[in-house]
């Protein structure tokens, strides 16, 4: 255990840990945090002792539901840790962890390779820009194989990784592994680990890997690549430096392996985070304006709200400043001054006031009331605003109801708090019906929402079958479509004429554009066009559904000297493309999923053809060790009650997972 530090700003790493559901996460970090001294004992997801899923709704599933923080210190250098969800439908608590982190440990099984969820979330951390290390879990399954996870990065995440390890024994047989810069082997024995020479059976073997990494390091280096010209070898120093550039860099990825649950590989782990990964100054500025600097105006980013039994938690990163307990923060997007009034590390749930918190920080806040994720604090003399994460749209929606006429306002409240907490949930009333609708990005994630009022706001709700969200898109366009608004209804009068082209647009989203010439309508009437054809997108003629997939452009117009204005015609964009739209041929969307199958071969055949019934089209298949993995685009309407069907079919042996693949003509 290496516990010393002096916490500078170079000695903090502030990390998440990403990957596929059951890939081995959480087990990672209860790892790590029994390593460190974080925690006396070691907690198993099995048992329900974990620290990072402390959530009741997170034991009883085994799985990570809530993106959690912890804090911990490994050879001089304070690490923050995030352990996210791998769950596809609570990925925006992972978009959201990835904006505030300054690097990750992507977990992948040993066995499986590269999944499904974790090629989406390797695909968020490459949007944020997030520098990795790549840590091969559960070597001592059967089945698994290094070379094997490795090609499945090199394919299908397509960076270089650069393997920095060789295993010593295959599947129960793993006991340690060759650290390939050192050329040292580390054999655990229990909770021991056993620094030694290369094993004699591995030594030549050990020599073609080292050399192979030297390679492709110096394909990407041009400082290793001079050594590796004129040098026999690449010295380790100068491999690890090559190591560390390309991985903030993201040239390349450093490849480690073991077994968590075993506690096989975490040391070589954690010194690959404080060796690699950047710290705060190394990391790229969250604002050219923004510098990493303790000294400088406050600048931060909450990213998280939570409410627990001690009150409202925020969770901020502090990109710059000081935030010091009693001060006051502007919330700059809402343009309203909050006070601090408590500064905790966190612990999971587990929490240690502190009377500060400088940059490059991930604290939790006490008494900020009205501060919702992705809000910029910042000092009040040096206004600022931070690109806030980007929210997913939600595709699933059910109907809530208090079973209770009394507990009606009571509902309002504890979905509001929902809403408020996660990002990825919305409600809204069914104008139609009357009903509440609280959507969100899943089924799964329907249910905890539901499981959450009941248990944390003890209420008793009804909850309807989820309905998936449509939309609409134009299959072919109008032209030259005429609209004239004009009101005369006594005063200021209104008048505004527009003539509108609708086309389809490839791919989903709106484009707006202005062909007018001779300053027929003015610049900023044609702003307001814009904005009454984006009101418009709201509900579409076949269901209501929003509309997406077009291009509208403004080809001419008309203005009335006194009457025309920007309200009038921001109502004429409005009412134009919704007559425009009637005109228009439009199609039904309906919102498909990636699903991935894992079930014995014998089951294949029934399995193949429940996906055929629920107007599946299967798009690859595979065999590994016993079993087929089969992958298919499905239509999500059609997956609600899948789980308890493939486990009935498959006699409890069958798995399956799902990613969002878009939206596709609705039959």
């Amino acid at each position: 255990m290496r516990t010393r530090t002096t916490d500078p700003l170079t000695a903090v790493r502030n990390l998440g840990i990403l990957a596929h559901v059951d890939a081995g996460k959480t087990t990672v970090t209860e790892r790590i945090l029994y390593l460190t001294g974080a925690t006396y004992k070691r907690g198993e997801v099995h048992d329900g002792t974990t620290v990072t899923d402390f959530d009741p709704q997170e034991r009883d599933r085994g799985i990570t539901i809530f993106a959690a923080a912890v804090s911990c210190v490994w050879d001089g250098h304070r690490i923050n840790l995030i352990d996210t969800p791998g769950h596809v439908d609570f990925s925006d608590e992972v978009e959201r962890s990835l904006r505030v982190l300054d690097g990750a440990i992507a977990v992948f099984d040993g066995v499986a390779g590269v999944e499904p969820q974790s090629e989406s979330v390797w695909r968020r951390a490459d949007r944020h820009g997030v520098p990795r290390v790549a840590f091969v879990n559960k070597l001592d399954r059967a089945g698994a194989d290094l070379d094997a996870a490795v090609e499945s990065i090199r394919t299908r995440l397509h960076p270089a990784p650069l393997v920095v390890q060789l295993p010593i024994g295959r599947e129960d047989g793993f006991a340690g592994v060759v650290d390939l810069l050192r050329m040292r082997s580390l054999v655990w024995a229990g909770e021991a680990v056993a620094e030694g020479p290369v094993p004699e059976a591995l030594l030549e073997e050990a020599r073609r890997r080292r050399r192979l990494l030297e390679e492709a390091v110096a394909e990407l280096h041009p400082g290793a690549l001079e050594e590796f010209c004129a040098e026999p070898e690449i010295s380790a120093p100068t491999l690890a430096a090559a190591l560390r550039d390309l991985t903030r860099s993201g040239e390349g990825v450093v490849v480690l392996c073991g077994s968590a649950y075993r506690n096989r590989g975490i040391e070589p782990l954690l010194d690959a985070v404080v060796s690699y990964l950047p710290s705060p100054l190394d990391a790229p500025p969250a604002s050219r304006s923004v510098a990493a600097d303790p000294a400088a105006p406050l600048v931060a980013l909450a990213f998280k709200v939570s409410s627990t039994g001690g009150g409202r938690l925020t969770y901020v990163r502090i990109y710059s400043g000081t935030l010091r307990k009693g001060d006051t923060v502007l919330d700059t997007g809402a343009g309203r001054a909050e006070r601090v009034g408590r500064i905790l590390r966190v612990q999971a749930d587990r929490h240690t006031d502190v009377d500060r918190a400088v940059a490059g920080d991930i604290v939790a806040v006490v008494g900020l009331k009205g501060v919702r994720a992705g809000a910029t604090l910042c000092a009040p003399e040096a206004p600022l605003v931070l690109e806030p994460p980007r929210a997913t749209e939600p595709v699933v929606s059910a109907a809530v109801e208090a079973r209770r006429s009394t507990d009606a306002d009571r509902l309002a409240a504890a979905l509001a708090r929902l809403a408020e907490e996660d990002p990825s949930l919305s409600v809204r009333t069914d104008a139609e019906t009357g009903q509440t609708l609280l959507s969100g990005m899943g089924e799964l994630h329907l249910e905890v929402a539901a499981e959450r009022l009941r248990r944390d706001h003890g209420l008793d709700v009804a909850v309807g079958r989820p309905q998936v969200a449509y939309r609409e898109t134009v299959a072919s366009g109008v032209s030259g479509l005429l609209y004239r608004h004009v009101k005369q209804d006594g005063g200021a009068g209104q008048f505004a004429h527009v003539v509108l082209d609708v086309e389809p647009l490839d791919g989903e989203g709106f484009e707006f554009r202005s062909s007018v010439i001779g300053g027929r309508v003015p610049r900023e009437y044609v702003r307001a066009v814009e904005a009454g054809c984006r009101d418009a997108l709201a509900g579409g003629p076949l269901g209501g559904h929003p509309v997406t997939g077009l291009r509208v452009t403004l080809t001419d117009g008309a203005t009335h000297p006194k009457d025309s204005s920007d309200l009038a015609f921001r109502t004429a964009g409005r009412l134009a493309l919704r007559e425009a739209l009637r005109a228009c041929r439009m199609v039904l969307l309906e919102p498909v999923a990636e699903v991935t199958v894992t079930v014995p071969d014998d089951a294949a055949g029934g399995v193949l053809g429940d996906l055929a019934a629920r107007r599946g089209r299967v798009t690859g298949s595979a065999a590994r060790a016993g079993t087929v993995v089969i992958t298919a685009a499905v239509p999500l309407a059609e997956l609600f009650g899948y789980a308890t069907r493939l486990r009935s079919r498959t006699q409890g042996r069958g798995s399956f997972t799902t990613r969002p693949a878009g939206y596709a003509p609705a039959p």
